[in-house]
């Protein structure tokens, strides 16, 4: 039978009328509906049996026919908001509206037959046995939430799903009942195990939540033995021991040594972290002998930061390992519940979840719903019914399951499995238990909720209610049940006493390969990082790029904009130069005939936020998009570049996780304006910046945020360079501040020319993009030459009064003053690279000029810029003076006429 789930709980006259209008004309109705009404008016006619009693006196179909088919709409659509979810406590009354009253029936009605009973798959059944099934299905320790899909298929294939099971189980195996028990006595066995050997110590226990490990399992195998070969997982840090050990297979022995505080065997490099934030690779056997790589993500205590790293992750191996075959990569997001509901990077990486440039397949999100987040109980911590409200917004689907039914929970994530792999979209798994300990193990939650904790210290674990369960069906016996937990207790016991454990085989993966074969972050060696390699190409490559970016396809009408765009860089090529555009594209073409993919994505970023980069073309009478560097190459790299969402931390966050996948290919991030990367500071700091130390993770990832002081007020001046030097440590990232389109070039080719990864932060310029002085000639981009950390100046005299260091766009206005002044006296040197600081580079200037005045030359405020990072770590800069914007609370002035004031000012006090 037709879906009809889409009328949700409509009025039994609205569905009486649809079938007036059908009698009258069949064609004046949908064609599902149609189909019905003949099927109804077939039974009537062959005097099918029931059908009788479900007639008027006139001979058509009773009233009471359409109260029952919306009443089972009303099951369908509403009825998860009466199922027995909650192990812990009574639902809350939501209003559901699934009383016989709510749609004119009565008690007297429940022994009738109605033929609407066969839309849920009962022919001829009464009233009485027709909502037996729909407790049954919709009622019980299952919630579905799937009507307000508008897709057809989809919710046909839900509901077909949901109601073709049987009533009495979850068709379940015993195999795969006895593999939830051996998955629950390993998660509450290591709970128990930890908590009595390490009394005191934080772990995020998954005391209550155990069903989780049952859960992934089933994902994992359910998904392997479909078509996915690699499982991506993030998660915070409650039960993460639990799923690295008994998910994952990271050995006992490894956990237990973290514990007793074993540190690495070398510390020569890195901070470290805490046992609960680590991340691991491994690959496993499904209980089918489906072989699957595992990952789980390393994640700060930002609960939610790693959900748009594991997208990003995920989509690289999507295009640079399985050929664009999303049923491949299975990303799997676990979420608290009042974290899920509560950080609004769930709703900026679950919008992304369709779009074409951020796309993974569809993404499973698993929530531990604790009923609780810290301390807060859910009347304070959400306004939406469901902590799972992103859900909607996309159209997944969202299964809420009573945690201490494993059973129950198991069948959902493989039904979850199976959809995501047919329908590539997200689905929800919210499990409703709860959580045994407070926040950590130290805290006392009965201190701010007192009724909830007396209610959970009184319940039995998720694996004594299931074992009790299998036992009473007699579908295992009770020794057995204690066999198992022992066996367990008592491996877990011999591990913790030194015996070594052999972790899982693993075989890398290509790109995993590529990451070793690069020099690792203990390693590098200072010459490494301050002397750059030479990264320019032959001129015969130069020409090719050019003439290939240069050529507009036949038929393709480019704005008129455009066409004077492309006159200009054909002018300017004609005089040997490339402007800041043309390095650019220069590099990427470079890189794709080198063999190596580039990816760019950023708001507008296809024709740059200031309209200079136009890397896509776009028709002005089809709209067609030409892609410039498109059949550049043949087979070689790929230049996938994305508009973004108007979102800055997922999206960076994304492109990180993209550059974390393989080492060799170039991702770069733009900014609208600098500062926007604000909204992003959470991904700056806990990964960019830090995942290297934390994790020895190195990532090549590019940010490029526009930065000058062009008068455009406070939020479009500053990309805030302070914040990123103050983060510079450990040779951590390389923050720039250009001034030529060689140099640009030179820094993107150089990423990807060095044996080791470091993110490179560009504070881009704006005006710059079109300055006569960002322009570059052509050898400067040819073989031997490569990134000049320094930009000496060679137009001085033969004494030099005065050393005007700056950096970025200031440097073109004191290059015209001089000019202007003529003074030859005053030599203006551009540190174009902050960080790592070319200490011997600017040594030598200093030695070349000796007796000289030493200024440093500012747009930003004194506070701001780089004046306070230069002068608190470099002696060469101890005795400089200052030339800046005064201290300011704010990056720049709104008035026009008082940044020019200000602006000429800096010049003057920089040459008097």
């Amino acid at each position: 039978m037709s879906d009809f789930s889409f009328t949700s709980n409509a009025h039994p006259a609205y569905v009486e009328g649809l079938y007036k209008q059908y009698q009258q004309d069949p064609n004046s109705v949908e064609e599902s509906w149609r189909q019905f009404f003949k099927g109804w008016d077939f039974a009537l006619s062959n005097n099918v049996q029931g059908a009788t009693e479900a007639t008027s006196n006139e001979g058509g179909i009773s009233p009471k026919e359409f109260k029952v088919m919306s009443l089972i709409h009303g099951y369908r659509d509403r009825g998860h908001l009466e199922s027995t979810t909650n192990p812990v406590r009574p639902r809350r009354d939501r209003h559901a509206k699934l009383q016989l009253t709510d749609y004119g029936l009565s008690e007297a009605d429940l022994n009738t037959v109605f033929m609407s009973g066969e839309e849920i798959g009962l022919k001829n059944a009464t009233l009485s046995q027709i909502i037996e099934r729909l407790r049954t299905i919709y009622v019980g320790n299952i919630g579905f939430e799937y009507c307000y899909i508008e897709n057809n298929e989809q919710r046909k294939w839900l509901r077909e799903r949901i109601e073709s099971r049987a009533t009495s189980d979850y068709g379940l195996d015993l195999s795969k009942k006895r593999r939830i028990l051996e998955k629950l006595n390993g998660a509450t066995g290591l709970e128990e195990f930890l908590a009595l050997r390490f009394p005191g110590q934080k772990r995020f226990g998954l005391e209550g939540g155990e069903t989780m490990i049952a859960a992934l399992d089933a994902m994992i195998s359910c998904g392997a033995d479909d078509k996915v070969e690699e499982v991506v997982i993030g998660m915070a840090h409650r039960g993460r021991l639990n799923v690295l050990t008994n998910i994952l297979g990271k050995t006992y022995e490894n956990l237990f040594n973290e514990f007793y505080g074993a540190l690495p065997d070398d510390l020569s490099f890195g901070s470290g972290d805490v046992k609960y934030h680590m991340g691991f690779s491994s690959q496993v056997n499904t209980p089918s002998g489906k072989k699957v790589h595992l990952k789980l993500a390393p994640n700060p205590s930002h609960l939610e930061a790693v959900n748009p790293v594991v997208e990003g992750f995920c989509r690289a191996k999507i295009d640079l390992l399985y050929q664009g075959d999303v049923d491949k990569v299975l990303p799997i997001l676990i979420h608290g519940d009042a974290a899920v509901v509560g950080q609004g990077i769930v709703y900026e990486t679950t919008q992304m979840s369709l779009l074409k440039g951020y796309h993974t397949g569809g993404t499973l999100h698993f929530v531990i719903n604790n009923q609780i987040g810290f301390t807060v109980d859910f009347d304070d911590a959400r306004s939406s019914t469901y902590c799972t409200a992103a859900a909607n917004m996309v159209q997944a689907p969202v299964f809420h399951v009573n945690g201490n039914d494993p059973e129950a929970v198991v069948y959902v994530c493989e039904l979850a499995t199976e959809f995501r792999q047919k329908f590539n979209i997200d689905v929800f798994i919210d499990m409703v238990c709860y959580r045994k300990n407070g926040h950590n193990e130290a805290d006392a939650p009965e201190v701010t909720n007192p009724v909830m904790y007396n209610l959970i210290k009184n319940m039995k674990s998720p694996r004594e209610v299931y074992s009790e369960q299998l036992i009473a069906r007699g579908e295992i016996e009770g020794k057995l049940a204690k066999e198992m937990e022992i066996n367990f207790k008592n491996d877990l016991e011999a591990r913790n006493n030194d015996v070594k454990q052999h972790p899982l085989p693993y075989s890398y993966q290509e790109p995993e390969l590529a990451w070793k074969a690069l020099t690792n972050s203990r390693k590098i060696k200072p010459d490494d990082i301050f002397i750059s390699p030479k990264t320019g190409v032959e001129r015969a490559t130069i020409d090719k790029v050019l003439r290939h970016i240069l050529t507009v396809p036949v038929g393709f009408t480019p704005a008129s904009q455009i066409t004077r765009v492309l006159k200009g860089n054909e002018a300017l090529l004609a005089q040997g130069k490339l402007d800041w555009a043309m390095g650019e594209l220069l590099a990427y073409g470079s890189i794709l005939l080198d063999g190596k993919d580039v990816r760019m994505s950023g708001q507008d970023i296809k024709r740059g936020t200031f309209s200079h980069r136009h890397a896509v073309l776009f028709d002005s009478v089809t709209n067609e998009q030409h892609n410039r560097l498109n059949g550049l190459t043949d087979g070689n790299g790929t230049l996938r570049i994305f508009n973004s969402f108007l979102s800055e931390f997922a999206v960076l966050g994304f492109e990180y996780g993209y550059a974390q996948a393989h080492p060799h290919n170039l991702v770069i991030w733009e900014a609208q304006f600098g500062d926007f990367s604000n909204g992003a500071q959470t991904m700056i700091d806990q990964f960019i910046a830090a995942g290297e130390s934390k994790w020895l993770r190195q990532n090549g990832l590019i940010m490029l945020l526009p930065h000058g002081y062009e008068g455009q007020g406070p939020e479009h001046s500053s990309a805030r360079l302070e914040r990123f030097l103050q983060l510079c440590g450990d040779m951590n990232m390389t923050v720039a501040n250009l001034t030529t389109s060689a140099n640009l070039f030179h820094s993107f080719r150089r990423q990807l020319a060095r044996d080791f990864r470091k993110p490179l932060i560009i504070m881009s310029p704006k005006s710059g993009l079109r300055h006569a002085m960002s322009v570059s000639p052509i050898e400067d981009f040819e073989t031997g030459k490569g990134f000049q950390e320094v930009i000496d100046d060679t137009n001085v005299g033969k004494k030099v009064r005065k050393i005007l260091f700056c950096s970025g766009k200031i440097a073109y206005e004191l290059l015209l003053k001089k000019e202007v002044d003529k003074a030859n006296d005053v030599a203006i040197v551009r540190l174009e690279q902050l960080y790592p600081y070319p200490e011997a580079q600017v040594q030598a200037i200093l030695d070349k000029h000796k007796g000289a005045k030493t200024l440093w030359v500012q747009e930003e405020p004194e506070n701001n810029g780089a004046w306070e990072y230069l002068t608190s770590r470099f002696a060469h800069f101890k005795n400089a003076e200052l030339v800046a914007r005064r201290v300011s609370s704010s990056p720049a002035t709104g008035y026009a006429k008082v940044h020019a004031v200000e602006q000429t000012d800096i010049l003057n006090r920089a040459f008097s």
